[in-house]
């Protein structure tokens, strides 16, 4: 029996590796259409196709598109009607940015590819977050109109759980009902896990930092001098948060690195062997595909529609948020749901070809971004553009997210998938959407500080304790 722990040993048998079809600069033919330059009606052809039958039928959504832009201009004062056209018509966007992703991906080496097309399905989510830290007034408090804040970081963390409950539950659900039982390899589950674990503890870290300190801090009065007040708690959060995103952004690019130097060995055979099975591999062989010239323009396209259609999102999030839908479930569940829709779609389709090992790093591999690296860009984005953002989540969703981890990680350690295992992560993510829904604003949920005690009527309630501390500071303030 062959020995697959070197990394040198083939997955691969030699009667398959003999057929694979290779250009002398190693990419392979897949990838190739046969033709150059842009031809309008075959690009419309092939766009309708799509990478699968599902995202084709997702492409009848593209009337919201220009319905959607048409509101937003000649109907302004329609604010719920353009976030509902927009949100939808993210739907059809999003998906074509995945599949010229895709298919500039096929032009490539596999794990390049594979690399290439997690980046551009992470390119809506990086232009969301950038959109918001940019329409986050930091002129405006905690709790105030403008303070986006709060979405954002829910938002980062609901990525990460849409694609690790949500997008894998489906696919084991899906892929299960199809072929009972799918084995995956351990490099992708192991890697991905553990990477996880190790962003999970870095995001956890301010969020600790701040939650054991907020008892020990006083008051700002005017006439104390104590040192360590709210303010300067949460400055401290701010440098740590900005010093973790840094050392994040490392880790991503060594993650990058650990993949890029696997070509033509183990982790690269993994995926190539996964294709090899794809129930539909010569129905997508024959199918038409993009030039290379189609592709970049598929891709400009793409990229113009979803940047104007969240920036549409963004400016009626707070008229959505006083509609009634509450923070944390706009961010949590909402957001990463239509910005995640064309992956989960797709790697939804490869579980069900029996392409699971590639299913598995569509899902793990843009968790592992958002943690590492769409995160913590949009924390250095706000630390350039003086906003106060830092990484200092709630506890509430951090124990979410260190628990659903732990759930996946539990799930993935056998190396099996089937339909029930999938159908329980589905069920964990709804009960997470459920919570998030009655979670309250975190302004209401985590104040500690003096304006917290002052009700709506301008009484201001202390506890006999606070009143004890603020007693002893002021006469050990007059005696000096």
């Amino acid at each position: 029996m062959p020995n697959h722990s070197d990394e040198s040993t083939s997955l691969l048998p030699d009667s398959i590796r003999r057929h694979v079809p290779v250009l002398s600069n190693g990419i392979a033919h897949e990838g190739e259409s046969g033709r150059s330059g842009f031809h309008p009606r075959h690009f419309l052809h092939v766009l309708w196709l799509s990478s699968c039958k599902i995202s084709m039928y997702v492409n009848i959504l593209w009337p919201f598109v220009p319905i959607a832009i048409l509101f937003h201009f000649l109907a302004p004062s329609s604010h719920l009607w353009i976030f509902a056209l927009s949100y939808i018509a993210m739907v059809p966007s999003a998906n074509l940015l995945g599949f010229a992703g895709q298919e500039f991906a096929r032009k490539m080496p596999k794990v390049a590819g594979i690399l290439i097309e997690t980046t551009f399905g992470s390119i809506v989510e990086i232009i969301l977050f950038i959109v918001l830290i940019a329409k986050h007034d930091v002129r405006k408090g905690s709790g105030d109109e403008g303070n986006l804040i709060p979405i954002i970081q829910a938002a980062i963390l609901g990525s990460i759980l849409t694609n690790l409950l949500l997008c894998l539950g489906l696919c084991f659900f899906f892929g299960g009902i199809k072929h009972q039982s799918q084995r995956f390899h351990a490099i992708v589950s192991e890697v991905g896990s553990g990477l996880l674990l190790v962003a999970a503890f870095a995001l956890l870290i301010p969020s600790a930092f701040y939650s054991a300190l907020k008892s020990e801090t006083v008051p700002f009065l005017g006439v104390l001098h104590e040192k360590f007040t709210e303010g300067k708690l949460q400055k401290d959060v701010l440098k740590i948060s900005q010093t973790t995103s840094v050392v994040l952004i490392i880790s991503f690019f060594l993650y990058i690195w650990y993949c890029a130097s696997s070509q033509h060995s183990l982790f690269d055979e993994v995926i190539e062997r996964d294709e090899h099975r794809d129930t539909d591999r010569e129905e997508d062989m024959v199918k038409p595909k993009f030039t290379m010239t189609e592709t970049l323009i598929a891709l400009l396209i793409s990229l113009i529609c979803v940047t104007l259609l969240l920036i549409f999102l963004v400016e009626e999030i707070e008229h959505v948020v006083e509609s009634g839908v509450p923070d944390q479930f706009l961010g949590l569940i909402l957001l990463p749901l239509v910005e995640k829709a064309a992956e989960h779609l797709t790697a939804i389709d490869e579980a069900q070809d029996g392409m699971i090992n590639v299913a598995l790093y569509h899902c793990l591999g843009p968790s592992i971004q958002t943690a590492l690296f769409n995160g913590p860009l949009v924390v250095v984005v706000g630390w350039i553009l003086g906003k106060p953002m830092d990484l200092n989540f709630e506890i509430f969703m951090i124990a979410l997210l260190v628990l659903s981890i732990l759930v996946v990680g539990n799930f993935l350690r056998d190396g099996d998938s089937n339909w029930l295992e999938g159908a329980l992560l589905v069920v964990v993510y709804i009960i997470i959407a459920i919570a998030s829904w009655y979670y309250p604003n975190p302004d209401v949920a985590t104040s500690n500080g003096i304006e917290a005690l002052v009700d709506p009527s301008g009484n201001v309630t202390i506890s006999v304790e606070m009143l004890q501390h603020i007693q002893k500071l002021l006469q050990a303030h007059l005696g000096q």
